[in-house]
């Protein structure tokens, strides 16, 4: 039977549990392509508030979880490169039509699926040809995970009643989190830098 692939691009920042549980799901019937988005800007990736982990510590998360697995492969051309504005409107730009091209080099496969929880991103997903799978959305917020890890970093405690984020991420990651401990301390009091354009984040530096 000929291997179909399943295409999870996401900003897995930082990467939890339900997004562990979705590869999972996606492995019994796909090879899964794992896609942590990045934005770049002279080969300088621009991270935020809402992006605090760079790329190569969500691949390292992601391969912490999933050691020496053949059937999960990260990969970094899910990339968006500044100026940003060139990508949108969405769907318009031809610029958002190559965001396409660059993931599709990654995928041996000739068939392939994608996956997302949200019915918009499903929308976009169905437009751009990455023939979306149904899900619904998994009730951990990584959004929320991240904003109780900012909490703890604030309260300067260990023993804060926000290190209930600890039940929400994989083990092997919470080590990864503490190690770079320093990156949530940087962004925990900064203005969150990010713009929402047409419903998708953008980083505001390198957006003009």
């Amino acid at each position: 039977m000929t291997k179909i692939a399943a295409l999870y691009l996401a900003h897995l920042n930082p990467f939890t549990k339900a997004h562990q549980e979705i590869i999972q799901l996606l492995q019994k019937n796909y090879r899964v392509y794992v896609f942590p988005v990045r934005f770049l800007q002279n080969g300088r990736e621009m991270n935020t508030r809402s992006f605090p982990f760079p790329y190569e510590i969500r691949k390292l998360m992601i391969e912490s979880v999933f050691p020496n697995d053949e059937n999960v492969i990260v990969s970094p051309n899910y990339t968006f490169f500044a100026p940003f504005i060139k990508y949108c409107p969405p769907v318009f730009s031809p610029y958002s039509w190559k965001i396409r091209e660059q993931v599709l080099k990654s995928v041996i496969e000739k068939k392939f699926i994608s996956y997302t929880g949200d019915r918009i991103e499903r929308y976009a997903l169905t437009i751009y040809r990455f023939n979306p799978i149904k899900a619904k959305r998994h009730p951990i917020s990584a959004t929320q995970v991240k904003e109780d890890i900012y909490q703890q970093a604030l309260n300067k405690g260990e023993n804060s009643k926000n290190s209930q984020w600890k039940v929400k991420i994989p083990n092997p990651i919470i080590k990864i989190i503490e190690d770079n401990w320093s990156i949530v301390e940087e962004f925990a009091n900064k203005k969150d830098e990010t713009l929402k354009v047409v419903g998708v984040k953008f980083p505001r530096k390198g957006f003009f």
